[in-house]
């Protein structure tokens, strides 16, 4: 039962992490978001590609889906009964599936986003101070740079220092440390376009009537 219980909390949240909001949203638009600016089925890029509207539906379901995963982790602890000190533990694989669904949903022949957006909703469960620190890490990069990848790289780091201070759980800590790594290698090719100067930037200047929306 014990087995059977990590099992179910495991793929409920892949599942849920695994829902291509960006992919879906996009299509919608009838945009295909992995052949238009960087590829990726991720908020930032849906913002470039297909709009502002959009783009912050993406964050805001993204987010949520793995809110959700880690909150429905308890309803299925209650349904199998399981003692209150251990659900801390299922907690946590759930926010690591929700993430890895996220990275590599399986509708998508296993190609996703970077998982910014779906850490922020698993860590609003599990440590939301800790958030709180990570936003204005991702605030401060982007507002220097207009870089949404810089923000998310500085969010990427800031988060498990601020998970080390504000929770004491060993657990909570090592796997913050391991998601980060993983969103700073999704980002690698970012950080060799920011090096080379020619990562997108995000433009808050009107366009003129002719140009090319997204």
């Amino acid at each position: 039962m014990l087995i059977l219980s990590y099992v179910i909390v495991s793929a409920v949240a892949y599942l849920l992490g695994s829902i291509p909001t960006g992919f879906l949203v996009a299509k919608a638009r009838g945009v295909d978001i992995r052949s238009v600016g960087s590829g990726n089925i991720g908020a930032a890029n849906t913002f470039r590609a297909v709009g502002k509207t959009a783009g912050i539906i993406v964050l805001l379901i993204d987010a949520l889906k793995g809110f959700l995963a880690v909150e429905a982790s308890d309803l299925i602890l209650n349904f199998f009964s399981v003692a209150e000190p251990n659900r801390e533990i299922y907690r946590i694989v759930a926010a690591i599936f929700a993430v890895l669904g996220h990275n590599y949903t399986c509708w998508l022949y296993f190609k996703g986003g970077k998982g910014i957006a779906t850490s922020a909703g698993v860590y609003l469960a599990l440590a939301p101070l800790a958030v709180l620190y990570a936003l204005a890490a991702f605030i401060l990069g982007f507002v220097l740079t207009r870089i949404t990848s810089v923000g998310s790289i500085m969010a990427s780091i800031a988060l498990p220092t601020a998970v080390y201070f504000t929770k004491d759980n060993w657990t909570l800590r090592i796997v913050t440390i391991a998601l980060g790594v993983l969103a700073l290698l999704k980002h690698r090719t970012n950080i060799q376009r920011i090096i080379a100067g020619t990562e997108n930037r995000i433009e808050f200047k009107k366009r003129p009537p002719d140009a090319k929306s997204g």
